[in-house]
């Protein structure tokens, strides 16, 4: 009898143990079908069926001033008017792979939705390359400009020896960008030019996009249609303060301008963020111009080209490293009301080596944001997004603090 029941026993664990076996090979050789992630269409079902059911339990999204920008669809395509406006791109044939990057960040994220077109310019044309991998990626027409050439260089009152005794110096100096011919090209076109190429002429606004950027946030409404009903000439998303060995002289050479057309400054102006004294000297603070949404129309004006083209006649760009980040946030700063002046607070961004990313959870989960809060350069001390905050008088959003 003792026999037996051993027996038996014996032939259950031997059985336990070649069952254990089997289901182990069985999961672990594919045969019995593993669970997969979800793809991103599952999780956008998901979070729909999610947000039907719980309407009632959302969290509010808080609001630091009255002109927020207003979330208009969750749908695939937007039916509806449309601005004249474009994405405008700045770049070189070997830029390709990194303004493909772009362009898939500003699609999925923003542009598949509404179909703008992009405008993509250059010093040189474009090669077939170029133009097939773009064309590809954007939901809207595309469209290859190549720069005039007196765009794009030296003009004839530019000393050139004393241009590059001045590049000289800076690389000496490890200025950044400081020996650059190409860099100081680029931002004067930018600064005085951008807005006159033939391709533009058809649109009213624009949202500038470089190579290697990131957006992490989805865009569920039309930034360009918000500047145009809300009367916004210009939008950014990150501030800072800018190289002062780059541009010793330009406050001075603005404030000689100014003294020539003081009819330019608008009443209600934003002098507080860019001068603590009133406008004795510059405190070095301008708007990030890799990333503008802005009217062309600005750009366009009698006031503006006026203005440019006192800084160009005085040699900055060359005699000295002006960018144009500056020259524009200064005229925006002076030439327009601050109500005109818009914060995307909803757009999260990156350029290296800056995030913008919105501080409140409320403002990241509302627009299924991906990037880490820890990151946002908002509210450290080389930002001036504070100092325009304040000159508006807008309440920081929460927690901000613990960004600092």
């Amino acid at each position: 009898m003792a026999i037996t029941t051993n027996t038996r026993t014996l032939r259950f664990v031997l059985l336990a143990f070649f069952s254990i076996v089997v289901l182990y090979k069985i999961f672990d050789t594919g045969y019995y079908p593993k669970t997969s992630l979800p793809s991103a269409h599952d999780i956008a079902q998901q979070q729909a069926n999610n947000a039907k059911s719980h309407a009632s339990d959302q969290v509010p999204v808080q609001s630091h001033s009255s002109d927020q920008s207003p979330v208009q669809t969750t749908g695939d395509i937007v039916k509806g008017p449309r601005a004249k406006a474009a994405f405008i791109t700045l770049a070189r044939n070997n830029d390709v792979w990194e303004i493909a990057h772009s362009i898939k960040q500003v699609e999925d994220r923003f542009n598949r939705k509404f179909h703008y077109d992009w405008v993509f310019l250059n010093d040189k044309p474009f090669d077939d390359h170029f133009k097939r991998v773009t064309k590809n990626l954007v939901s809207g027409e595309a469209k290859f400009g190549l720069i005039p050439k007196e765009h794009w260089s030296f003009p004839d009152w530019i000393d050139q020896d004393r241009a590059a005794k001045v590049r000289d110096e800076m690389r000496a100096n490890n200025v950044i960008y400081g020996d650059s011919v190409s860099y100081r090209h680029m931002c004067r076109f930018e600064s005085g030019f951008f807005f006159k190429h033939e391709l533009l002429k058809p649109y009213d606004y624009y949202w500038r996009v470089e190579p290697g950027i990131k957006l992490f946030c989805d865009v569920d409404y039309d930034p360009f249609l918000f500047m145009k009903d809300n009367n916004k000439k210009y939008g950014f998303t990150l501030s800072l303060k800018e190289y002062e060995a780059t541009i010793p002289t330009l406050w001075k050479t603005i404030k000689d301008f100014i003294k020539e057309h003081p009819e330019y400054l608008a009443q209600d102006n934003s002098m507080g963020f860019v001068s603590e004294d009133s406008g004795h000297s510059y405190n070095l603070c301008h708007f990030w111009s890799n990333f503008e949404i802005g009217d062309l129309n600005f750009w366009r004006s009698k006031a503006y080209n006026d203005y440019f083209d006192y800084l160009d006649k005085a040699g900055g760009f060359f005699y000295e490293r002006w960018g144009d980040a500056p020259v524009h946030s200064i005229a925006a700063a002076l030439f327009l009301p601050r109500n005109q002046i818009h914060f995307f607070n909803d757009i999260a961004y990156w350029h290296n080596p800056f995030t913008h990313c919105p501080t409140t959870e409320a403002d990241r989960m509302k627009g299924k944001c991906s990037c880490n809060p820890g990151d946002n350069f908002d509210w450290k001390d080389y930002s001036c997004t504070s100092k325009f905050f304040e000159i508006n008088g807008y309440e920081k959003p929460e927690g901000y603090q613990n960004q600092q």
